[in-house]
C-alpha cells in the first residue's frame, strides 16, 4: 500500500530559481515530446511510445545543453507524463492530451530515491537532500517510516514548495477482536455523516462560507489587464483562497476519518457514484464541497494501515423503502422522507431502510 506525505519545503532563494528554471525546461520538454507524437501520427500513422522517446533523451540532451543541469530521471519523468496522458485518452479517464501553457507545470518528480547520497540523511536536522539542487530546509510535522520512501515530488502551489514523499507500507491483517465494534455511514449535504449509532457531524461547507468573496476577487480578477502587475496578484490572491479552503477541507476530512477508524473495528458505507451525481448541476458544487470521496478514500486507506474492516455496500435502492415495506421512490434532491402509506417522516440523512 503506497501513502503520500506532504511536507512543507524552504528553500533559498538560488534554490528556489533553480527550481522554476527546471520547471520551465520541463514543460517545454512536454510540449515537445506531445508534439513529436501528434506529427509522428499526423505524417506517418505511427504511434510513439515512452521507450523511444526515452532513447533519445540524450542526444536530446545534447543538442540542449540548457538540459544537462535537470537531473536524468526528472527527464524522464516529464515523458512518463506525456505517455501517462496518452493511456488516459484512451482509456477514456481523461480528455485528448493538451499543450502545457506557462505556469501549468507546477512539479518535478525523482522517481527513485538516491539513498546513497544521503536523501534523508539530514531530516532529523530539518534538510532533505534533492539531488543537483542540494540539501533543501524542510518541515517535517510527522513521523514516518524514511526506509520506505520511494519518490519524491517536489511541488509548487501558491507560491509554496512542498515535498511529498510516497512511501510503500505494508497493510495489516485485520485481527478480529472478541467484540469488534462496528458502524454505519451515511454521508449527506446538510448533515455531512450520519452514523448508525445516532452520531451526526454538521457539513462545515468550507467553499460555500467562501463563495461571496470568491466571486467577489473574481470579478476584480476579470477586469484587471492581461499581464499587468495588478492581474498577477489579483490572480494570487485568488489561488491563495482557494488553497486556504483546500486545506480546511483536507483537515477536516483527515481528523473525521482517523476517529471514525480508531474508534471502530468494522466501518460500512456506500460504494457511491459521485462522477454521475455530480451531473446533477443544482448540487454538483456542494457535493465536491462536501469531498465524500476523498473521505471513503481516507477511511479506506487508514483501515488498511491499522488492521479494522472496511466495507462498500452498493448503494443502490438505500433510502428508497420504508420502515413499513412500501416503496417510496426519491432523487438525490428530496432531502426528507415521507411515506404516503404510513406517513412516517425523516430526514433522509437519518432514515435507516428496513
Amino acid at each position: 500500500m503506497q501513502i503520500t506525505y506532504s511536507f512543507r519545503l524552504y528553500p533559498t532563494t538560488e534554490q528556489e530559481n533553480t527550481l522554476l528554471i527546471w520547471l520551465e525546461l520541463c514543460r517545454k520538454l512536454y510540449n515537445i515530446a506531445l508534439e513529436e507524437r501528434q506529427t509522428s501520427w499526423k505524417t506517418e500513422q505511427k504511434s510513439i511510445g515512452y521507450t523511444t522517446q526515452q532513447n533519445k533523451l540524450p542526444a536530446f540532451r545534447k543538442e540542449n545543453p540548457e538540459y544537462k543541469a535537470l537531473h536524468s530521471q526528472v527527464l524522464q519523468d516529464v515523458l512518463r507524463r506525456v505517455d501517462a496522458a496518452y493511456k488516459n485518452f484512451f482509456d477514456k479517464r481523461a480528455g485528448y492530451p493538451r499543450f502545457k501553457g506557462t505556469g501549468r507545470y507546477l512539479s518535478i518528480t525523482y522517481p527513485q530515491v538516491d539513498k546513497v547520497r544521503g536523501t534523508f540523511s539530514r531530516l532529523a536536522n530539518g534538510y532533505t537532500y534533492l539531488p543537483k539542487i542540494g540539501f533543501v530546509k524542510i518541515r517535517i510535522h510527522r513521523e514516518f517510516d524514511l526506509s520506505s520512501a520511494g519518490r519524491i515530488n517536489v511541488k509548487l502551489r501558491n507560491n509554496q514548495w512542498y515535498a511529498n514523499i510516497t512511501c510503500e507500507i505494508p497493510e495489516t491483517d485485520p485481527f478480529p477482536p472478541l467484540k469488534p465494534k462496528s458502524v454505519g455511514l451515511d454521508v449527506g449535504l446538510n448533515t455531512f455523516v450520519a452514523t448508525s449509532e445516532g452520531a451526526l457531524i454538521d457539513n462545515p461547507k468550507h467553499l460555500r462560507k467562501k463563495e461571496k468573496y470568491l466571486k467577489r476577487v473574481q470579478r476584480q480578477l476579470s477586469r484587471r489587464q492581461k499581464g499587468s502587475r495588478n492581474r498577477h496578484k489579483t490572480k494570487k490572491k485568488l489561488s491563495k483562497t482557494h488553497l486556504k479552503v483546500a486545506n480546511q477541507r483536507k483537515d477536516f476530512l483527515h481528523k473525521i476519518s482517523n476517529a471514525l477508524v480508531k474508534q471502530n473495528d468494522i466501518i460500512i458505507a456506500e460504494d457511491l457514484l459521485i462522477k454521475n451525481m455530480v451531473r446533477n448541476s443544482r448540487l454538483s458544487k456542494s457535493i465536491h464541497d462536501a469531498g465524500w470521496g476523498k473521505l471513503i478514500t481516507y477511511i479506506e486507506y487508514k483501515a488498511k494501515k491499522n488492521g479494522k474492516n472496511f466495507i462498500k455496500v452498493p448503494p443502490n435502492g438505500t433510502s428508497q423503502t420504508c420502515i413499513c415495506g412500501a416503496d417510496v421512490p426519491k432523487d438525490l434532491s428530496v432531502r426528507v422522507h415521507t411515506c404516503p402509506k404510513c406517513g412516517y417522516t425523516d430526514n433522509r440523512t437519518l432514515f435507516q431502510p428496513k
